[in-house]
């Protein structure tokens, strides 16, 4: 049985790699940090760096590494990480790696697996531009794989369901061309490790469950 895991999730925006996450989460009973989350959640309470990541984000690009860091240091010093963490949407920069593997060599600690879930840029704007959010409660759809009941409402709320900026066409093309050509030195640099696993995110979702499994888990 694994007693320890440390987990880095990549992926561009869009892959599944969250909800993947989430099921290693669960299984391996470690905490699945989501850099993305907690930065909408800055975004929400309108907190200064809220408002500084929010235009970051609105324009298509990438947080800058200094700041995600920062960010990934005080979630790692909490105690709920002993028996290890999946860390989703970070590293996305080879400094970003190399500052992490610093950062978990000061704790005594290091990154055991990589999961790369491979998504090509056309299935990732159908995936995400059909994305829609209520303003009201936060609740999630997908217009292609689970829409609401009636159209383009919130089955809870009945309140009208909105495109955030960031799932827009145009957006989701930048945010994937951004992603991939800052991570694929990330991706490389785990590959060379012979930590990375790639898994492909075009499957359904209990397929790529299976593979992940037999990938980490079976080891």
């Amino acid at each position: 049985m694994i007693t320890m895991m440390n987990i880095v999730m990549l992926g561009p925006p869009g892959a599944g790699k969250g909800t993947q996450a989430k099921f290693l989460s669960q299984e391996f009973s470690i905490p699945h940090i989501s850099t993305g989350d907690m930065l909408r959640e800055e975004i929400s309470a309108g907190s200064p760096l809220g408002k500084k990541v929010e235009e970051i984000i609105k324009s298509g690009k990438l947080v800058e590494d200094k700041l995600m860091i920062d960010i990934i240091r005080e979630r790692l010093s909490r105690k709920d990480v002993e028996k290890g963490f999946i860390l989703d949407g970070f590293p996305r920069t080879l400094s970003q790696a190399e500052a992490l593997d610093e950062l978990l060599k000061s704790m005594q600690k290091a990154i055991e697996y990589s999961v790369y879930v491979k998504v090509p840029e056309n299935v990732v704007v159908e995936r995400l531009s059909a994305r829609r959010v209520c303003p009201k409660c936060g609740r999630i759809y997908n217009m292609i794989s689970n829409p609401p009941k009636h159209d383009e409402t919130c089955d809870v709320c009945g309140v009208k369901l909105i495109t955030r900026d960031d799932d827009k066409p145009e957006t989701v093309k930048k945010r994937y061309e951004v992603y991939m050509e800052q991570t694929t030195p990330v991706i490389d640099y785990y590959r060379k490790r012979n930590i990375l696993f790639t898994v492909d995110g075009t499957l359904n979702v209990e397929k790529v469950k299976e593979m992940l499994l037999n990938m980490v888990g079976g080891i």
